[in-house]
């Protein structure tokens, strides 16, 4: 019934994760009907709300104490971009991998060589790897810095890698993937690890329609199975039938990708946000705000709403650009 909606989608750690209601990805879609796109904006899960004197990705685990989280995370999105949020879809780690696994896995187009020599291994991240407890005692009194606890506890970690070009991943694999924080060069920023994000879902759509999966109820109710147990939104179910013809409609259609991040000095690009000193303004965290100052997200706002409405705009040092138009002269015959 509508030209275009907008799709927020959570990825959360889920019951056997540290934070299992974290969010490790955050990703707003504008699902343009009309026009047969979708638009992904990536939003970093360090960004500070003011309001919730916290980082974004603490909101959806918040609000799991008073209601389930979902129209939190709506407002809070809609704060930073302007967009009226239509649905929230949060999934966890155990729903994406067995999702993976049920299309038999996904062919990702993988833009730059991924070594991660600090990735979490699952189930051993309080292993003491050999340390007696005076051994840790006097270790922790003195660490500060995150690589002196990596080898400390060096058996907490392992070494993924992933070459260039298009590759095969199982739901292991993509899961790693996607979560990796700590690759080497470019690919350590939370900016890299977002657009990893998109490659994937990317690839997963490619994966289902290539498998016919929503043309087929079978196929779709083995989807189904797999996501009920894993995953909260405000999709009603008299709602699935639509967005199934929905899906059919934007097969062909064009994703369009972005993060909402610093820039790149290297690229001469301008980004839209900072990181500021740490400080108890932001409760000695690590945190991005945006460039126009803590909790003013107008920038961030103007640069999503120029995308989903088709404008032409430029980043520049000192602000948002839109080019004047060039003025038509009347001819009267």
């Amino acid at each position: 019934e509508k030209e275009s909606f907008n799709i927020v989608l959570l990825g959360i750690g889920g019951a056997k994760h540290d934070g299992p209601d974290l969010s490790d990805t955050i990703i707003l879609a504008n699902v343009n009907v009309k026009q047969n796109k979708v638009y992904m904006f990536s939003i970093p899960r360090d960004l500070w709300l003011p309001g919730e004197q916290d980082k974004i990705n603490v909101v959806y685990a918040k609000a799991q104490k008073d209601n389930n989280g979902i129209s939190d995370v709506g407002d809070a999105i809609f704060r930073i971009t302007g967009q009226k949020i239509d649905y929230v879809v949060v999934l966890d780690f155990l729903g994406f991998t067995a999702l993976v696994d049920y299309l038999g896995g996904i062919d990702v187009d993988v833009s730059n060589t991924l070594d991660d020599y600090h990735y979490p291994v699952e189930g051993m991240e309080n292993d003491a790897c050999g340390k007696t407890n005076e051994d840790i005692e006097v270790f922790t009194a003195t660490a500060s810095a995150e690589t002196e606890f990596w080898d400390f506890f060096n058996c907490r970690y392992k070494h993924i890698h992933v070459n260039k070009g298009l590759t095969h991943m199982n739901g292991e694999t993509a899961l790693e993937f996607v979560r990796s924080r700590h690759g080497v060069g470019s690919e350590g920023s939370d900016f890299a690890r977002s657009r990893r994000q998109q490659l994937v879902i990317s690839a997963l759509k490619d994966k289902s329609f290539s498998l016919g999966v929503i043309l087929y109820p079978v196929k779709l109710i083995g989807v189904y199975n797999i996501l009920k147990a894993n995953i909260n939104t405000n999709i009603d179910v008299e709602e699935i039938d639509d967005f199934i013809k929905l899906a059919r409609k934007l097969q062909n259609g064009e994703v369009k990708n972005y993060v909402i991040d610093q820039g790149n000095e290297t690229e001469k690009r301008y980004g839209l946000l900072r990181n500021p000193p740490i400080t108890e303004e932001y409760r000695l965290k690590w945190v991005l705000i945006p460039r126009t100052g803590n909790g003013n997200f107008s920038e961030i706002q103007e640069y999503v709403g120029c995308i989903v409405g088709g404008k032409e705009f430029l980043i520049s040092k000192n602000g948002i650009l839109i080019p004047t138009p060039t003025p038509t002269t009347a001819i009267n015959n």
